[in-house]
């Protein structure tokens, strides 16, 4: 790469089921790129068919990063994400190659493009005390951190237990309020622009896609998986396995729920989840939003000639971009 320049990096960003992972492939295919994965479950190994994991054969030969790294029960942080992802930046670009971000952890994009505050590690024993004084009380996460930290608290949801225990850990464990860390500022990535491309397909039929794809795992033996992880010798405690659908087909192994129950309730739980990635996400006024889903082919054409456009304003990538619009223009001539 040219000494002190700016390198590309793209970023696939949206709801869950929109099409992120075959847009992906289209661009990977259309110019020289190597995939990074930003989906939190997709870490983990074993978890196939609840993550929508893209088998050996589907990446059709496109190095894809960060996928099947660490074992069910193990804990990745958004702040351990963007330790291990960093530098495989670096190294795909001295590659000449073009990365591309791709996945709905908003969490974990953020930590990795804009860094995260220096905040204290975690307290196992703190944690569980905060927990159990919320399943004593209902609520209460939320109102103890209205009075030690009024700011954190007007933007944390008051059932978002995770984000309240962590928001309130900071608070006790350095006696200042967690948004007062926050304005101090982030250790951001540096060397790189970052292009945000976010899918926004029809609600309706997105939920929809939502629907049949949470049918189609449970028929494909997500049950069976779940059986299989345990008997590998993972706890059902694991972290991997409290992932969205993993929940659920872990009640049907335990007897607590019907198999036509954990789908209508996984499938429920996913449009809960794909309405708080759409809110997350276009908090970010850096997001270009397309229209559609990744797999419908003139929403590919728009990202790519957008892509094409980005990579003309980089010295060593000018000439993929520069290539590739004159392609297309040679198709509509």
């Amino acid at each position: 790469m040219t000494p002190n320049r700016a390198a590309p990096l793209v970023a696939i960003v949206g709801p869950t089921g929109s099409g992120k992972s075959e847009l992906a492939l289209v661009l990977a295919q259309s110019f020289p790129a190597e995939i990074i994965n930003c989906d939190s479950v997709q870490l983990y190994r074993y978890l196939d068919i609840g993550t929508a994991k893209l088998s050996l054969q589907e990446r059709r030969g496109i190095p894809h990063h960060m996928i099947d790294v660490v074992a069910p029960d193990e804990l990745v942080t958004a702040g351990d994400y963007a330790r291990r992802v960093r530098p495989l930046l670096g190294d795909i670009i001295a590659r000449g190659r073009l990365p591309i971000v791709v996945g709905g952890t908003g969490f974990y994009l953020r930590a990795l493009l804009d860094g995260l505050f220096p905040g204290p590690g975690r307290d196992p024993a703190l944690r569980a005390r905060l927990l159990e004084r919320e399943k004593r009380r209902s609520g209460s996460l939320h109102r103890l951190l209205l009075r030690f930290d009024p700011t954190s608290a007007a933007r944390i949801h008051p059932h978002d237990v995770n984000k309240l225990i962590r928001a309130l850990e900071v608070c006790l464990l350095t006696r200042r309020p967690l948004s007062a860390l926050l304005r101090e500022g982030r250790c951001q990535l540096e060397g790189f622009e970052p292009l945000k491309i976010g899918l926004d397909p029809p609600r309706d039929a997105l939920y929809a896609r939502l629907e049949a794809r949470c049918r189609a795992m449970f028929d494909a033996g997500l049950v069976d998986e779940v059986r299989r992880i345990l008997a590998m010798g993972y706890p059902p405690t694991s972290k991997a396995l409290q992932a969205l659908g993993y929940r659920q087909a872990l009640a049907v192994l335990e007897g607590k729920l019907e198999p036509e129950e954990a789908i209508r309730l996984t499938g429920r739980e996913t449009r809960h989840y794909a309405k708080r990635q759409w809110t997350w996400f276009r908090r970010d006024p850096a997001i270009e939003w397309f229209a559609g889903f990744g797999d419908d082919a003139k929403l590919q054409r728009a990202v790519a000639g957008r892509l094409a456009n980005y990579l003309l304003e980089f010295p060593d990538f000018a000439h993929l971009g520069g290539r590739h619009l004159a392609a297309q223009r040679a198709e509509h001539d």
